[in-house]
């Protein structure tokens, strides 16, 4: 049994959003109400940048109807940040903002970049003999996270995108004569965990239900395979629906639709798949073609959010307060799928060091020969993460959300500049 840690515990949020970010923090603030060992809830305002600024404010100050409302809130409550952890004046400060205010419990809930920050800090709380519990908790909308069967966000992102799918489908069915291509591009970057999600808009046994085609990063694009699988759907269906992933390559392994464009960082940037798609296909075959891009939808759907997800969430956040209460630090809450024949799922750890190795793969035995579609080990793997219903509450006809009253706690250093 470990020594028993007495002091406070804060929370942070990191990187891009989710529908189900806000329930981990729910989790977290409900569970570190029950261990006496916990004296104050602290929230870090915009995630590590914010803390690194002592921008801290009092969570027990929120109520429990606030604090059930994050279930069913999207964004991020806290405020999130892609700020970098590369200095290491930043990782000192954030070990001394924590000694200050007696925080010896630190839990950063995000993706593999929340991860390595997270590592650093544990890292850097061990140098100084500094007494810090730092467990991460996995949030990916994109299911990129490494060791963990799948990770909170992905069930909601997965359940809007295949519903939407299904809405296309009836709209298309109504409105076209073998004449019509319709392009959905959808987020994930390099990986193809979104678009796969597309194929759980599929039927049971109904192979030529939408989408009739998919193109993952993982599968360099070939112009002409593509343009003669679409005359071939056109020749059977009245329509063709295509999912393409915003980080396609060509076979030189280049974001396809990207030309010479850069981002700010000077990297070669994506998504303009869908757009390139569309010009392709009325150049080449001269069918009606339109592109549609789904963006920050995808991440923020909390009206199409799965319940399932939504609870995995939710227990995520709980396991982290209990692990790091336990004695547990430099380790990530993950989730473990049951053996057998009925999803079950429950929680376990494992060393940031494991997590942020590597990416998590999209399976290549799950991608058919042809590598338009998939088989059926991928949705045996993700339609159980999609099910339920998240209930939001209406008021005046739109969804009714929450947000925190974000009573600041009291600096105790410096200010500190950002460089």
């Amino acid at each position: 049994m470990a020594e028993e840690l007495t002091g406070n515990l804060l929370v942070a949020q990191h990187g891009s959003l989710t529908s189900a970010l806000n329930a981990s923090v729910a989790g977290v603030v409900t569970e570190a109400l029950n261990h006496g060992e916990i004296e104050e809830i602290y929230g870090a305002l915009r995630g590590v940048q914010g803390l690194l600024q002592e921008e801290i404010v009092d969570l027990a100050e929120e109520s429990q109807q606030t604090i059930r409302g994050l279930r069913h809130t999207p964004g991020a409550a806290l405020g999130t940040t892609r700020y970098q952890l590369t200095k290491e004046q930043d990782i000192e400060r954030l070990v001394q903002v924590c000694e200050a205010h007696n925080v010896r419990y630190f839990l950063n809930v995000g993706d593999l970049e929340a991860m390595s920050m997270a590592a650093k800090v544990h890292d850097m709380a061990v140098s100084k003999g500094y007494a810090l519990r730092v467990i991460g908790i996995p949030k990916s909308f994109g299911n990129t996270l490494g060791v963990t069967d799948h990770c909170p966000g992905y069930g909601s992102a997965a359940k809007f995108v295949s519903t939407v799918v299904r809405e296309l489908a009836i709209e298309h069915e109504a409105a076209s004569n073998h004449d019509f291509v319709s392009i959905l591009e959808v987020g994930g970057r390099n990986s193809g965990w979104i678009a796969a999600s597309a194929a759980l808009a599929k039927r049971k046994n109904q192979l030529d239900d939408p989408p009739h085609l998919l193109l993952l990063p993982e599968i360099p694009f070939n112009p002409e395979r593509f343009t003669e699988a679409v005359q071939a759907t056109l020749k059977r269906q009245r329509y063709c629906l295509v999912v393409v992933g915003e980080g396609i390559v060509d076979q030189n392994g280049n974001y396809v639709g990207a030309g010479n464009a850069k981002d700010a960082y000077g990297q070669p940037t994506f998504g303009h798949a869908g757009e390139y798609l569309r010009l392709l296909l009325e150049q080449q075959l001269g069918v009606r073609a339109r592109a549609a891009k789904l963006g920050l939808l995808q991440r923020v759907a909390a009206h199409c959010g799965s319940q399932t997800d939504n609870d995995e969430a939710y227990v995520c956040g709980q396991a982290a307060v209990r692990a790091a209460v336990s004695g547990e630090s430099g380790k990530m809450i993950i989730l473990l799928r049951g053996d057998g024949d009925h999803y079950t799922c429950e929680t376990g750890l494992a060393s940031f060091a494991d997590v942020t190795a590597a990416p998590k793969p999209f399976p290549p035995t799950w991608i058919n020969e042809d590598g338009l579609s998939l088989n059926f080990q991928y949705t045996k793997y993700a339609q159980p993460l999609i099910q339920g219903e998240v209930k939001v509450p209406f008021e005046n006809g739109v969804p009714k959300f929450v947000s925190l009253v974000r009573s600041q706690v009291a600096r105790r250093l410096e200010s500190y500049v950002l460089e």
